[in-house]
Order: C-alpha cells, then sequence, then structure tokens
C-alpha cells in the first residue's frame, strides 16, 4: 500500500469473536427498515400526488418533492457499504 512506510502493518478488518453475527443481524434489520420506510414513503408522496391534482396543487408539490428525499435516501441506503468501504484506511 502507497503512503506506508516499509515495515508498518496493516492488518484486514476482522469482528471481535461473537460478535459478528449480531452485528449482521442488526445491519439486516436496519436495511429492512429502510427499504419498509422507502415503500411506505415512496407510497404516501404518490397518494400526496394523486390527491393534490385538482385544486390542491402544493399537496402535489410537496408529494413530488418528498418522492425525490425518498429516493435520495434510498440511493444512499444502497450504496452504503460501498462508500464506507472506500474511506477505509
Amino acid at each position: 500500500m502507497r503512503g506506508l512506510p516499509a515495515g508498518v502493518p496493516n492488518p484486514a478488518p476482522i469482528a471481535p469473536p461473537g460478535l459478528a453475527g449480531i452485528a449482521d443481524q442488526i445491519l439486516g434489520w436496519l436495511k429492512w427498515g429502510v427499504l419498509a420506510g422507502g415503500v411506505a414513503g415512496l407510497l404516501i408522496c404518490a397518494a400526496m400526488i394523486i390527491w393534490g391534482r385538482r385544486n390542491r396543487s402544493a399537496t402535489a408539490m410537496e408529494g413530488l418533492a418528498g418522492s425525490a428525499w425518498v429516493l435520495g435516501g434510498l440511493a444512499l441506503a444502497s450504496v452504503a457499504a460501498v462508500l464506507v468501504g472506500a474511506f477505509q484506511v
């Protein structure tokens, strides 16, 4: 690896004994929660757009803006592991 003087150890990350399974389970729950929240958020935004179609254009605009935020959050969640991996030492 460049930037490290010769002879400096650079070990790979290792989970503490007994914690790898628990960490995987918690991360799995978080991923499921993000996906469920994303589906609910998109459905709510779609309902706002539909409901705000006539004489309630502010509601439709809020639904459209909200859907952009939900999609942005889902995109960030989908690349979370890649982003963290890109910054590891």
